[in-house]
């Protein structure tokens, strides 16, 4: 196993790891610990280049320091990519070796399940490593924290609604999701139970076929979703969804979805303002995950302490409206100034080595 450390001024640390013995190619980002440990998930795709995946593993990793910083949680933010399929490319002697890559960090990063990753497939990587959590076993064992996201997601969504639509209530509205992964499904199962009519795009003809017999979706073209005339768009794929292409055609009045990443450009917010299109910021309305493998890692006995904390970040996000309402600026601007606050006031702690 090589470990090469990539040097970058907007990250602790970065490093990229080749085992040639199980094919791992992997870049662990850990972007900022002043609030602790880095927390975040690995995620596994079929990169065209390794300088995608690595401006990936940068994005998200910075993501992760905002998600936490608003969530509450002791974490800083770090994320792992490993190239290759994840049908295809997955295998027991990959995943350990990814665990390994874990542990050379010696709890910098801890790992979590991402687009890519099952909780089984991180159980061989937990097989070299301490630093894995959102496992199905173990006393603090949290599993799939993809449910948790969607529910806080779908929470975010009914304060946004009465916002934008005048009302929380879902029944009637129109959802346009796209990507029907963990966290879509779970999402477009929770807007069918609330009366929700449900337009729905994947690649995954399995995942598109069960949403259309068992939630009554109408299914259309991965391209075609963005111009759905629907109230509500909801990213729950890759991200930069939302970008020069994409919202030139939303005819929605406001987007909230659990993708990370969903602006191409930081900018793409007010030109969504300007089409009068309300952007509710990824790492505020998706911090669910994090808050589930945060309880894990923290080893928290207490059964309610996921859905307090749940709780309290969707009342987080309707004070950001209130204060970009009062402010008039952007939501996005009002998290980001936030999350700037928490990190210049809180204690410098080491970074990671």
């Amino acid at each position: 196993m090589k470990i090469e450390q990539i040097h970058t001024p907007t990250h602790e640390k970065v490093l990229f790891c080749r085992d040639d013995a199980s094919g791992l190619r992997a870049f662990i980002a850990i972007h900022d610990t002043t609030l602790g440990p880095s927390l975040g998930g690995c995620r596994m795709w079929r990169y065209d280049t390794a300088q995608e995946a690595l401006a990936d593993a940068l994005r998200l990793s910075t993501g992760m320091t905002a998600k936490s910083a608003l969530a509450g949680v002791p974490f800083g933010g770090g994320k792992a990519v490993i190239l290759g399929d994840p049908k295809t490319g997955k295998t027991p002697e990959k995943m350990r070796a990814f665990g390994r890559f874990v542990e050379h960090l010696n709890g910098a990063y801890i790992t979590s399940e991402d687009v890519g990753m099952t909780p089984r497939d991180l159980a061989y990587a937990a097989e070299e490593t301490e630093y894995v959590v959102g496992l199905q076993t173990g006393r603090f064992a949290t599993g799939d924290p993809s449910p948790v996201t969607a529910d806080g997601v779908f929470r975010c969504m009914q304060v946004a609604a009465k916002t934008r639509l005048g009302s929380a209530d879902l029944s009637g509205v129109t959802v346009a999701i796209q990507g029907l992964g963990h966290v879509g499904m779970v999402l477009a199962q929770m807007l069918n139970a609330a009366g929700a009519r449900i337009v729905a795009a994947d690649p995954n003809t399995d995942a598109t076929r069960q949403a259309a017999q068992e939630l009554r979706a109408e299914i259309v073209a991965p391209d075609d979703i963005p111009t759905v005339d629907a109230e509500i768009f909801a990213p729950c794929a890759l991200g930069g969804s939302l970008n020069a292409k994409s919202i030139p055609t939303l005819k929605a009045k406001l987007v909230c979805g659990s993708a990370n990443n969903q602006l191409a450009k930081p900018e793409d917010a007010q030109v969504l303002a300007s089409r009068g299109i309300l952007y509710c910021p990824d790492y505020v309305v998706n911090s669910g995950g994090l808050i589930s493998v945060a309880s894990e890692a923290l080893k928290i006995e207490d059964l309610n302490w996921i859905e307090r904390k749940l709780s309290s970040a969707v009342q987080t996000f309707a004070q950001l409206l209130v204060r970009a309402d009062r402010e008039h600026c952007l939501p996005l601007d009002a998290a980001n100034g936030i999350v700037a606050d928490i990190l210049r006031t809180a204690p410098k702690r080491p970074q990671a080595v």
